[in-house]
């Protein structure tokens, strides 16, 4: 094959199939489009896969998020420790609720949040964690629900990228107060766009079934002032299709991943504790030499992205009103990731060719 005949490989490539355009046609012919039975399926089965906890959909993970903080009461002059190393809309649903996000570093070998700078960061006005499983790789979950007990605080799992991540066979999602998934395209599974709560506290998963259909559970009786984040019965279909495949593709996102770290040796490869496992939302390794690394994969037909090059801190909703990062947050390791971190293909469609051309690519 001549270089010109060499595909290029993207650095994601979301799956939308035929069974999922007919899960769609299915529905739209239903005339049942909207927080239907599908929706009530689709809680239903994503259940078995959070240790069967009340799940709750709703359009997208953010709302999953800014719902959870909602519904948790929380509001103006509370503080929610999160990461600043992770995408914004972790901080953003914080300040939608009028709470403020109070940023933690992380540890440099997992990109995951800091059990000892959160420690060191709650104050009076604490109120919860929100740790990111950045990745698919759990937050060090057992620390900060030590931290919580101590001080009395909630955690709200962001899980958006960590679908079948567990820690000693517990799934994320099941691990705090309510967790978060986002089903956005390029996920582990999709829903073309949606997101779902997770809780194991049935009056909070009612909570948030108020809050996300404008307050109410029965038609014109309003109990609370409520959002419309429902989610769609075409969104619910493809996300019922696509979890009926997610544990295999998990299985080979996983089988990618292993056949990257044995292969590369000029970065440094996801690290993944004793008893966690990683889905493989990203595989993201880390090198100092990481924009010559990149642009020598584009050369190549290889696809990268870089998740994330400017921390949430930094980025202009976040700033003073000078115009400049906070000087509270001295966040030293996540300053470094957002200049080392490059993420590489590992979607569960990659064939060995693909995962050897990235391997003697980054190797090069």
């Amino acid at each position: 094959m001549t270089d010109s005949a060499i595909q290029n490989i993207p650095a994601a490539r979301p799956v939308i199939d035929e069974s999922d355009i007919q899960a769609v046609v299915d529905v739209m012919r239903s005339g049942m489009v909207v927080q239907g039975p599908q929706v009530k399926a689709f809680e239903e089965e994503f259940s078995a896969v959070v240790d069967g906890r009340h799940c709750v959909a709703v359009n997208s993970g953010t709302s999953a998020l800014h719902l959870t903080l909602l519904a948790l009461g929380f509001g103006p002059g509370d503080e929610v420790i999160c990461p600043s190393f992770t995408f914004a809309a972790t901080a953003n649903a914080i300040r939608l609720v009028g709470a403020t996000p109070v940023f933690a570093d992380i540890q440099p070998d997992t990109f995951n949040i800091d059990p000892a700078a959160v420690e060191a960061l709650v104050g009076p006005r604490t109120v919860a964690i929100m740790p990111v499983h950045l990745y698919g790789l759990p937050a060090d979950m057992t620390a900060l629900n030590a931290i919580a007990e101590r001080h009395n605080l909630a955690v709200v799992e962001d899980a958006a990228q960590a679908h079948l991540a567990a820690i000693d066979g517990r799934p994320v999602g099941s691990l705090g107060v309510a967790g978060c998934f986002s089903f956005y395209p390029t996920k582990n599974m999709h829903s073309l766009e949606g997101g779902m709560i997770t809780t194991a506290d049935a009056e909070l998963a009612r909570q948030l079934r108020l809050l996300r259909n404008q307050g109410m559970e029965q038609r014109y009786a309003n109990e609370v002032v409520g959002t419309n984040t429902r989610m769609t019965d075409v969104a619910a279909a493809v996300g019922r299709n696509q979890l009926r495949r997610l544990a295999g593709w998990t299985d080979q996102r996983r089988a990618n991943a292993a056949t990257l770290t044995a292969g590369i040796t000029a970065a440094a490869t996801p690290v993944v504790p004793e008893g966690y496992l990683h889905s493989y939302h990203q595989y993201t390794v880390r090198s100092a030499e990481r924009d010559a690394l990149q642009a020598r994969l584009t050369e190549q037909g290889i696809g990268s992205a870089t998740y994330y090059p400017t921390p949430v801190h930094r980025l202009k909703p976040f700033l003073t009103e000078a115009g400049v990062p906070d000087p509270r947050w001295e966040l030293p390791e996540t300053e470094k990731a957002a200049l080392e971190a490059l993420s590489l293909p590992v979607f569960p469609t990659l064939t060995a060719e693909e995962l050897d051309r990235i391997v003697v690519a980054v190797n090069a």
